[in-house]
């Protein structure tokens, strides 16, 4: 029999169909029971005006058999076959999708509506080929007495020759090439192995996909037992096992899954032991059809926060797999959703394994994200300890997205913020801080510190505490960063208690504070002087009440800004990024009048030795370490 060559240029591109376009080898399983579904799909649909089909919808499922001595893997249907002509034209002329052609023909009829035909690209059969050093189809067509039988090696050609098949339908058999160094072959000879790539790909197939398998039955044994009753014994038998689920949860109607499937379909895909605090269903139909089951978790993968973790969602189109973890589809501040966004509009590349970027993504994307902020929002407003619980695990990323991309999030995640009240005495959100508001406060007070205990006893708070408002504190490492910004929140200045004019002192007691600073400049000055680098200046303070000293900073860089980039262990730059030093003093506290003493009285070794208490002092308010404790245990041993 001669051996047929491929069509036009077919030798060079099943070449790079077989070593370039697929990345992954297992996916030749998924593209070979795609094709028998949608060999399936197409007789099923012509069964429905065709009574001569004689196939009822439950007659129909694709076969698996693996055959480890032998080397074989066969995928059959009993679909709508292919003629001669059909073998000629389908895996004859490389990138010839016939599902795509069946699907044309019955769009231009309107009677496609509820047809999901998977193959569009015709070039999922040559994955085999990844695999496979022979594949072997042999078809029968549905109103054919006649059955052919395909083969080929790969790029030298095929061969087409009729054969004998009692029925409609079509078998491909893969003859798995053997183990090399690089590639183990033989794995995709066991069975565990198939059932597992089923899974994963094509568990959501609408057909049953089976595979032989035993099951115990009890057998009369035609005896009977003391008490006259008749006497069992199990035998195995064989049967055939479906393995693949079929109809995907997300599919189903809301009513009919209850939260304990949806709950237990979570941690089966996810292997989380704790239910999410949220699952969001979408069925959008209009500029992209897709459907959507979405998951908020209530903690953190332990990788969460490093490079190992792989953000994203399933991405599925007619109930194939597609991606593991498409992160475009989610955007990147809500990365700890979990869940499957099934679709027919995907705009696929030609391996089906990645997206082409379009305008259907981002419509998705942009729906997506305000399910997902809408849900987060409810939560907050009708299951706070739910909401509490999310935030406790997923509070840095929420923070980070508002910083992310010159702050393009921050608009979207602000709402969503909590943080610690000094008079709630637990979390609240940004916006109900607002609405608790006194009407003679015009500005949102918060103060960065690393512990709540820190917070609770800055100098700088005590003004504000006098006043009856509350103060946010703010206690990760990333919280300065996004006050700064946000800057505002509902029209409200944030104030940050450490830096920032409080808005709370009269014009009396600005002037007041002026007078006391001019009066007082050569002693600041002295003061600036005997601390050296360590400050950038040295002011008299309108916010101390009863503490002596506090330590501030001008520009753009923070303390709590330098104390994070001091955890930067290894990073030489931003461990070298500080903070502008600034001391203030409270002139009405008796270690001025101290310092203030003996300055005037010509003893400057002791205001000198004063200053640098007072700066001490300041650092260990602040949550800074002092360079050298010891030096500040001497000097404050002298004063008794």
């Amino acid at each position: 029999m001669a051996k047929k060559q491929f069509k036009t240029e077919s030798k060079r591109i099943l070449d790079l169909m077989i070593n370039s376009i697929y990345t992954h080898p297992e996916i030749f399983l998924r593209e070979i029971i795609s094709n028998a579904s949608d060999a399936i799909d197409k007789l099923c649909y012509l069964s429905l005006t065709d009574e001569n089909v004689g196939l009822q919808r439950s007659d129909f499922k694709i076969k698996l058999g693996v055959s480890e001595p032998d080397r074989i893997i066969s995928v059959s249907d009993n679909g709508i076959g292919m003629t001669k002509e059909e073998l000629e034209n389908n895996l004859g002329v490389i990138a010839k999708s016939g599902s795509k052609k069946f699907k044309e023909a019955m769009d231009k009829g309107g009677d496609a509506a509820d047809l999901d035909i998977i193959g569009q690209f015709g070039v999922g059969f040559y994955s085999a080929f990844m695999v496979a050093d022979k594949v072997t189809v042999i078809t029968k067509a549905y109103g054919s007495d006649e059955a052919w039988k395909w083969e080929s090696a790969g790029v030298d050609g095929y061969t087409v020759e009729a054969c004998e098949k009692d029925t409609i339908g079509t078998d491909v058999i893969m003859h798995i090439k053997e183990d090399v160094e690089e590639s183990e072959y033989t794995r995709y000879l066991n069975e565990m192995s198939i059932g597992q790539l089923v899974k994963k790909y094509s568990d959501f197939i609408r057909w049953p996909i089976v595979m032989d398998g035993m099951r115990m039955e009890q057998v009369d044994t035609g005896e009977k037992d003391e008490n006259g009753e008749p006497v069992m014994k199990d035998v195995e038998t064989p049967c055939e096992e479906v393995i693949n689920s079929m109809v995907p949860i997300w599919q189903r109607d809301k009513d009919e899954v209850t939260k304990e499937e949806s709950d237990q379909f979570y941690e089966n895909i996810y292997y989380d032991y704790e239910p999410p605090v949220a699952t969001i269903r979408v069925n959008a139909e209009g500029q992209v059809t897709y459907k959507a089951l979405l998951f908020i978790p209530g903690r953190a993968p332990t990788n969460f926060f490093s490079d190992q973790f792989e953000p994203g969602l399933q991405l599925y189109s007619n109930g194939v797999m597609i991606m593991e973890r498409c992160k475009d589809v989610i955007p990147d501040c809500f990365r700890f959703t979990r869940g499957v966004v099934d679709s027919p509009d995907f705009p696929l590349n030609i391996s089906r394994e990645t997206l082409q970027s379009g305008r259907q993504l981002k419509i998705i994307q942009n729906n997506l994200e305000k399910k997902v902020k809408n849900e987060l929002r409810r939560l907050m407003d009708e299951e706070p300890e739910n909401y509490e619980k999310f935030y406790s695990a997923f509070a840095t990323q929420l923070k980070y997205g508002i910083v992310q991309n010159q702050g393009e999030k921050k608009e979207l995640l602000t709402d969503l913020l909590m943080f610690y009240s000094s008079t709630e005495k637990e979390l609240v959100p940004l916006r109900e801080y607002k609405t608790k508001m006194p009407e003679d406060q015009k500005l949102i007070y918060y103060a960065c510190t690393d512990s709540i205990e820190r917070a609770e006893a800055l100098p700088q708070a005590e003004q504000v505490r006098q006043k009856g408002y509350e103060i946010l504190y703010c206690t990760d490492d990333v919280d300065d960063f996004i006050m700064r910004r946000l800057e505002e929140f509902d029209g409200c200045k944030l104030c940050n208690v450490t830096t920032d004019d409080l808005g709370l002192e009269t014009e009396e007691e600005k002037e007041d504070v002026e007078k006391k600073q001019e009066e007082n400049k050569e002693l600041l000055d002295f003061v600036k002087e005997s601390l050296g680098d360590e400050v950038t200046d040295v002011r008299i303070s309108g916010k101390l009440v009863s503490a002596p000293v506090f330590l501030t900073s001008d520009g753009e860089i923070s303390i709590e800004m330098e104390k994070y980039f001091m955890l930067m262990k290894g990073n030489d730059m931003a461990q070298n990024i500080h903070a502008n030093h600034v001391l203030e003093l409270n002139a009405e506290h008796h270690a001025f009048a101290a310092l203030k003493e003996a300055y005037d009285a010509g003893d400057k070794d002791r205001a000198a030795r004063l200053s640098k208490i007072l700066l001490a002092q300041g650092i260990l308010i602040a949550g800074l370490p002092l360079e050298n404790a010891a030096e500040y245990a001497d000097l404050v041993c002298e004063l008794f």
